[in-house]
């Protein structure tokens, strides 16, 4: 039902971060995303009387359009809450995959707690985005082909929102590769899981725009959370400066258009963040659904940060 997404290295990478670096393309997957995995393993469990009160979920984008087409094949009418700041190519595109769409609150979370609020009117079965463990399998199947495709890798970097990823790749590194270090990346604006998972969650936690909000979650999930505590290696944290400038790299370098959220994974690298010395280093590439508008904002950020350093 989903593709198995080639991985890839690039020389220029290579040169840059000082070691082997496969990319795993999961913005060449169905949907553009590897949200699509996690969705088809959950919808595919739902009984016939769960699915007869339809489908619900909340997402920023790429769950959507993974649950959208999971319900479709499966023949269950789904509903999607998304944030009214969610890019228009993923809302078009959810509803291309015959969801129907309803736009409320500013992030993910105040979606969600709109399509919680419904659900308890419907009774429709809730699809959620990372807190699940059916969900969290099927995530897993990115780091178990990479560990096919690449037996040499000794780091997986996965980018983190609600840690549904970066704790499926924990599992089935662990539980497989134990000597595979895992690494999380955040944004800096919304680094929820960073905090938690380095102790500084009492302090004042920034949540704010990013341009990959496709991982810009306040509240991790209390599952993945658990999971991440006890199997993953590091959690990190990057600028939007570094996330605009590794969209830009990829594009110009690998012509590839990939998302903030998976950018900021490529970006851990080439701007040498990770927190190990690391010889063979696989990097999740999770999504490519980038809103085109954004581009401006992108070469925007680079050409503000570059102007202000020259000073």
């Amino acid at each position: 039902m989903v593709h198995r997404t080639p991985c890839k290295q690039s020389k220029t990478l290579n040169e840059i971060a000082g070691n082997c670096v496969s990319l795993k393309l999961e913005n060449l997957q169905k949907t553009g995303s590897f949200k699509i995995r996690g969705a088809f393993n959950k919808v595919s469990r739902l009984t016939d009387e769960e699915c007869r009160k339809g489908i619900l979920a909340a997402s920023a984008g790429n769950h959507a359009q993974g649950v959208a087409l999971a319900g479709k094949e499966k023949g269950v009418p789904v509903t999607i809450y998304m944030p009214v700041t969610t890019p228009e190519a993923k809302v078009m595109a959810t509803r291309q995959y015959g969801a129907t769409v309803q736009l409320v609150g500013n992030n993910f979370d105040e979606a969600y707690a709109a399509a919680k609020k419904e659900q308890l009117f419907t009774g429709a079965a809730f699809i959620h985005p990372f807190d699940d463990m059916a969900i969290i399998e099927g995530q897993a199947t990115v780091a178990m082909e990479m560990m096919q495709q690449c037996p040499e890798l000794d780091t997986i970097v996965v980018p983190a929102g609600g840690g549904g990823l970066l704790a499926g790749t924990a599992l089935a590194v662990k539980s497989i590769r134990p000597n595979i270090r895992v690494i999380g990346v955040q944004a800096q604006a919304a680094p929820a899981i960073a905090s938690i998972f380095h102790g500084t969650q009492n302090s004042a936690v920034p949540f704010l725009t990013t341009i990959a909000e496709g991982i810009k979650v306040k509240e991790p999930g209390k599952l993945t959370t658990q999971i991440i505590n006890a199997y993953v290696d590091d959690v990190i944290t990057v600028s939007e400066q570094e996330i605009a400038s590794a969209i830009l790299f990829m594009l110009e370098r690998e012509k590839m258009l990939v998302e903030g959220a998976g950018a900021a994974a490529v970006a851990a690298v080439l701007y040498r963040h990770l927190p190990f010395q690391s010889n063979y280093t696989g990097v999740v590439v999770s999504g490519g659904n980038f809103d085109i508008g954004k581009l401006n904002a992108c070469i925007k950020t680079i050409t503000d940060i570059s102007t202000a350093s020259s000073f």
